[in-house]
């Protein structure tokens, strides 16, 4: 199996991951993924393509992070994670995958903020006098 290159996003976050066979080793920026998303919550949320599809320890990931917050970084790279096991087996984990929900891209963005007021929704406080 050669190197399976992805791409996944939320918010402002770009996940780029390098998906090929090995121990389970995750590498995020050159970092470990313990390191990198110290809180088990993230850790969980990168991880769960892997889990639903009994793939856990099976693959190397390599992945390159940009942008966004810990957050929006952790989603965009289970999207990658998810596109490059479809890559793998279309047939088997497609289907699984899509029912969970992992293969469907998150378009909310940050509404931007308008002119004359403090933010994109809110208004300065109205005085009558």
């Amino acid at each position: 199996m050669e190197i399976i290159n992805t791409i996944g996003r939320r918010k402002s976050a770009v996940a780029r991951a390098y998906l090929s066979l090995g121990k389970g080793q995750i590498t995020i920026n050159k970092r470990d993924l313990n390191e990198y998303f110290p809180s088990g919550i993230l850790q969980y949320i990168v991880k769960q393509p892997l889990i639903l599809t009994e793939n856990e320890g099976k693959y190397d990931i390599k992945v390159n992070l940009d942008g966004g917050g810990i957050t929006g970084q952790a989603e965009a790279l289970r999207l990658a994670i998810a596109r490059a096991l479809c890559e793998v087996d279309k047939e088997a984990y497609r289907p699984l995958l899509k029912s969970h929900g992992l293969l469907t891209r998150d378009s909310r963005e940050v509404e931007r903020k308008k002119p004359g007021q403090p933010g994109a929704r809110k208004r300065f406080q109205f005085s009558k006098r």
